[in-house]
C-alpha cells in the first residue's frame, strides 16, 4: 500500500515571492559589478544582498500573532538573524553597512571607498548564493566579472 511521501524542500516547494526577491537579488547584483560609480556599486550591492535576505525570509519567516501588544518593527537584518542564526554573522555585517549605503544612495562621492565596494559586491554574491543554499536551490554561478574587478593599486601605478 503506498504511503503519502512529503515534498523534498526545494525550488518547487518555495514561495513565489522567495523566487522573485532572488530574482531581484540576482539583477541588483548584476547592477552593482556593471557600475562605474563607486557609490552605485556599494548601494547596488547592498541592495542585492538585502533582497538575498528578503528572499530566505519569504521562505522561512512566520508571521507573529497579531493577539496583545503590537510588537515594534524590525529591520531584515534581525530578523534574519532571528529566523537563521546561523546567518547571523551575515546579517550584523551587512547590517553595519546599511549606513553607509544611505550616504552612497545619497550621493556621497566619499560614503566608501572604491576597495569597500568591491569587497561588498564580492561579498552579496558569496551571500545570494549562502541563501540559495540554505533554501535547497543549487547556488548560482560566480559572475566572471566579480573575478576581475578592478585592482586600485595595479591602477595607480599604470596611472
Amino acid at each position: 500500500m503506498p504511503t503519502s511521501v512529503p515534498a523534498p524542500p526545494g525550488p518547487f516547494s518555495l514561495p513565489a515571492t522567495t523566487h522573485s526577491y532572488l530574482a531581484r537579488a540576482a539583477e541588483s547584483l548584476r547592477d552593482a559589478v556593471v557600475a562605474t560609480d563607486v557609490p552605485a556599486r556599494y548601494a547596488c550591492a547592498h541592495v542585492a544582498a538585502l533582497r538575498a535576505a528578503a528572499a530566505f525570509l519569504a521562505a522561512r519567516a512566520r508571521p507573529a500573532s497579531s493577539r496583545g501588544r503590537r510588537r515594534p518593527q524590525k529591520n531584515a537584518w534581525v530578523l534574519l538573524a532571528e529566523v537563521a542564526p546561523e546567518l547571523a554573522e551575515w546579517a550584523t555585517f551587512f547590517a553595519a553597512g546599511a549606513a553607509k549605503r544611505a550616504a552612497a544612495e545619497a550621493g556621497s562621492t566619499r560614503a566608501v571607498t572604491e576597495r569597500e565596494a568591491d569587497d561588498l559586491v564580492r561579498d552579496a554574491d558569496r551571500f545570494l548564493a549562502v541563501v540559495e543554499q540554505a533554501l535547497g536551490l543549487v547556488p548560482h554561478v560566480v559572475s566572471p566579472q566579480l573575478c576581475v574587478l578592478p585592482d586600485p593599486v595595479r591602477r595607480s601605478r599604470a596611472g
